[in-house]
């Protein structure tokens, strides 16, 4: 049903009061050159939005029940969410702000995935990429490892906090089994299994379950906080087991929505399910690329969003739980989007800094007359091992370790390499540029 805007907002609120003394259910849409739009009405119960520009200024709901869900009280004397299921409804208002982004968000992860047909060891910087998703979600957890942590671990170099290590480095595993996996197996309940029980194996969450839905309540909050006192509840086990159920018919059978709303909504539909009891969060941000691979929206897997939500935490968590409590999924879908957008960007632009770091190497071994063939397979190398003994040369290129030093003196001189130990024996070299672009955020 469409209404006249009404002349002002004192008669828009009026308008309002008019309608909730209706006991028939509602959608209207009100609009004006304000951009006022009411989204909803239940019966004898009211929840509207005011849009301005393309943002939600104004809210009210009158009782609980949303378009995304209801608090329910539980038996035990405590209150819980239980999400409607997807597609919302009223259905998602694909127009203004969302539809502008939308259209650039598509155009930026085009752009972004074409460049990987043109990169040489295009492998290799996905594997650095990797590490570094998988450094940055496990950050927005509280984890404390950094990149240097993770290469000397692989390097079998002894590090302090081998916990958080382990747990970026069960996340890299995560990866790689789920994209290998994605080419023979649909996205499913028994793959997101898989992928937590990777993510939780032999770490600090190897007693919570791994690979198995919760069969008991947790809750958010800051730590220290009880049930009664947290931010969010999510579903009660049986209701969270039902919630996967149905997003998972969503994962196959969803409505004519453009794929990235599609991800945007299952995105903030697991993180509010939260059917495990711990490594929620790094699952659902993983999720983002394994469904837009499994869509075809991505050939290579460099779209990464942990970046982009770690910057915005306090905004990224608000904006879920502005969902849950407005059932306003355009806000959430807006911030997705813009995530989208300037993670596509960034990775574009990262891409072709180290082409060009790579071509200005090339140079920079030429006018030092280093040009050797064995020099550019090193050069390509670092690609690879951006951390690296004299000893890792030699294995590599199959010389003798005497050629080898002669070789990393060389790139020293370049300053291609670092010498990062100070120490006379068992020295260890580090690609430093390479790494400083790579570790951005860190």
């Amino acid at each position: 049903m469409n209404l006249n805007p009404p002349a002002s907002l004192n008669l828009f609120k009026l308008s309002l009061l008019l309608i909730q003394k209706s006991n028939t259910l509602l959608f209207c849409s009100i609009r004006s050159s304000a951009g006022l739009r009411l989204v909803q009405i239940h019966g004898a119960s009211l929840a509207f939005s005011l849009f301005l520009n393309g943002r939600s200024i104004v809210y009210f709901n009158k009782e609980a029940s949303l378009r995304s869900g209801k608090q329910i009280m539980q038996a035990t004397g405590y209150k819980a969410f239980i999400p409607n299921p997807l597609p919302p409804n009223p259905p998602i208002q694909i127009e203004g702000e969302i539809q502008h982004l939308l259209t650039n968000a598509n155009i930026a992860l085009g752009k972004m995935d074409t460049m990987g047909y043109l990169v040489p060891n295009l492998d290799h910087i996905i594997a650095m990429y990797v590490r570094k998703e998988a450094l940055m979600s496990s950050q927005i957890e509280g984890n404390q490892a950094s990149l240097e942590d993770i290469f000397e671990y692989e390097n079998q170099i002894p590090v302090k906090n081998i916990n958080d290590v382990e747990e970026v480095v069960n996340y890299i595993k995560a990866m790689n089994h789920g994209m290998k996996r994605l080419v023979e197996f649909p996205m499913s309940i028994r793959l997101i299994k898989e992928i937590h029980a990777l993510l939780l194996e032999s770490t600090r969450g190897k007693e919570k379950t791994p690979g198995e839905f919760r069969k008991s309540q947790n809750w958010i909050g800051p730590p220290g906080s009880t049930i009664a006192t947290a931010s969010f509840v999510p579903p009660p086990p049986n209701e969270a087991m039902e919630a996967m159920g149905e997003l998972e018919l969503f994962l196959h059978q969803g409505p004519e929505l453009p794929l990235l709303i599609n991800c945007a909504l299952i995105h903030y539909q697991f993180e509010t399910i939260h059917p495990f009891l711990d490594g929620n969060g790094r699952l659902e941000r993983l999720l983002i690329t394994f469904y837009l691979y499994w869509k075809g929206a991505l050939q290579y897997p460099l779209l990464y969003l942990s970046y982009y939500l770690k910057i915005h935490r306090q905004e990224y968590y608000d904006r879920l739980n502005l969902v849950r409590t407005r059932g306003d999924y355009e806000q959430w879908i807006i911030f997705f989007l813009k995530g989208i957008i300037w993670t596509s960007e960034s990775a574009l632009q990262t891409i072709k800094n180290l082409l060009k770091l790579q071509e200005d190497y090339k140079k920079r071994l030429i006018s030092h007359k280093f040009s050797t063939p064995y020099a550019i397979a090193l050069l390509d190398y670092l690609f690879e091992k951006p951390l690296l003994t004299i000893n890792d040369v030699a294995d590599h290129l199959k010389i003798s370790y005497q050629g080898a030093k002669v070789l990393v003196d060389q790139f020293v001189t370049t300053e291609i390499l670092k010498e990062i130990t100070g120490k006379r024996r068992d020295k260890r070299y580090c690609y430093w540029e390479y790494l400083a672009f790579l570790s951005e955020g860190t």
